[in-house]
């Protein structure tokens, strides 16, 4: 390999290609001799760039190191070398006898356009001397686009303010294994879905021969009556409701066994929902001894029968407890709503209502009398699935009941909520604006 050029007689120097011309007088790429030229003075004769800078990077003009080169056009142009190109320039420089085949003038065209395509020019090669002014098309393009997010950012804003949020009632619940959040949702989604097999038609005593919805109301307000003096759970006597509804609509009663009726279904009741359970003697005594322990029991047996055991079902109570909640409620309009409920629990024309409704109407009523104006607000919404115009017609019947309560014979439940147990609720002014049209 140490040998002369002579032993090579095909072997093309590099320093003898440099300006060939082609057969057609075209001009080549000036290869690299055996010699290598500094980079710097590479790096003159860099072809000129884009005028402006590009969008991604920006660069400014070049300086007068990196400017255009005033060289003769028959001198070849170069731009900086790659690091490949550098790799070849040294294998050459190792093998400078390496014998070439002089391609011909299509590939060498060819080559010398992907060598282009492959040269990368280094930007730290050139220094900012200054920014081009931004056209005045991009900068009206730019200041028209800033002033539609401008404005898109205060409609957000805007929407953001007018639009209640949504409390998330059980946040301050999530550490208590009580409240199950995780599934509390999905429960009263499913009391929601089932509350309809709870209903009873709202004109059943029609199939009563020998009682009627006068009765009923009696039987009820003397039940509310025993419920306070035996200080029971409130769930026990919602369900003590439910049940003698249920039973009467499907089972005929004489009147000299509704009382009977009435005191099974608490009995019932207790040992469903209560942790100390009045005795039967108890409930005998309260009846003035109408009644003997066997007609107790044959009676519990033929309720639980006719209801085949469907004790489960969901009363107002249940949805009261979770639309106090999300109407954030102290203990003051708590009361009113209780008070409002038990009044619609002797009225035999609330049937026709959805134990649900019962409930959200009561607290809009309460709010309505406490606030003396319409207050429904975003969570409670939606929470109770109601809407104030689906509440109205229910709760004008209750700002009604409410306005002559303490009147008349059925008087258990004002006196239960005119002591201070339950805050005097029952004392409070009745909701006006709901029973006058015209305001609300």
């Amino acid at each position: 390999m140490g040998g002369s050029d002579e032993n090579f007689p095909g072997a093309i120097r590099p320093s003898n290609i440099q300006g060939a011309l082609g057969p057609g007088g075209e001009k080549f790429p000036v290869a690299v001799g055996h010699s290598r030229r500094a980079l710097t003075a590479i790096n003159k004769n860099i072809i000129g760039i884009p005028p402006y800078p590009s969008a991604v990077h920006k660069r400014a003009v070049l300086t007068e190191k990196n400017a255009i080169s005033n060289k003769k056009p028959d001198v070849p142009v170069h731009r900086p070398i790659t690091r490949k190109f550098a790799a070849q320039i040294a294998c050459k420089q190792q093998h400078p006898y390496v014998k070439e085949t002089k391609p011909s003038i299509q590939q060498q065209v060819s080559n010398s356009h992907q060598l282009v395509d492959c040269l990368i020019v280094d930007a730290e090669d050139y220094k900012v001397i200054g920014d081009y002014d931004v056209p005045m098309s991009v900068q009206h393009t730019e200041a028209m686009l800033e002033e539609i997010d401008r404005m898109d950012a205060e409609i957000e804003m805007e929407e953001i303010d007018e639009e209640e949020s949504v409390v998330d009632i059980d946040s301050a619940d999530k550490n208590n294994p009580l409240a199950v959040v995780e599934y509390i949702d999905n429960i009263y989604a499913y009391y929601k879905k089932t509350e309809s097999c709870s209903c009873v038609q709202p004109n059943y005593m029609e199939q009563q021969f020998d009682i009627n919805e006068r009765m009923r109301g009696i039987l009820i307000d003397w039940l509310i009556e025993v419920h306070y003096k035996f200080e029971l759970m409130d769930e026990t006597l919602f369900l003590t409701v439910s049940l003698i509804d249920r039973f009467l609509a499907v089972q005929p009663v004489i009147r000299k066994k509704l009382q009977l009726v009435g005191v099974t279904a608490m009995l019932i009741a207790c040992k469903y929902e209560e942790v100390s359970v009045p005795v039967v003697e108890d409930l005998i005594l309260i009846s003035d001894r109408a009644y003997c322990r066997k007609e107790v029991l044959d009676m519990e047996k033929l309720m639980i029968n006719t209801l085949q055991f469907n004790l489960s079902f969901p009363t107002p109570y249940v949805f009261m407890r979770r639309f106090l909640k999300a109407s954030q409620s102290d203990i003051k309009l708590e009361l009113l709503s209780f008070f409002m409920i038990e009044l619609c629990l002797v009225e035999y024309e609330m049937l026709r209502f959805p134990p649900s409704l019962l409930a959200a109407a009561a607290i809009f009523t309460a709010q309505c009398a406490l606030s003396k104006s319409k207050q429904w607000s975003k969570t409670i919404e939606k929470h109770t699935k109601y809407t104030v115009d689906q509440l109205l017609e229910c709760a004008k019947l209750m700002a009604a009941y409410h306005q002559k309560a303490g009147t008349g014979k059925l008087t258990g439940v004002h006196k239960k909520y005119s002591t201070s147990k339950y805050g005097y609720a029952a004392k409070s002014e009745p909701a006006d604006s709901l029973l006058n049209l015209e305001e609300f």
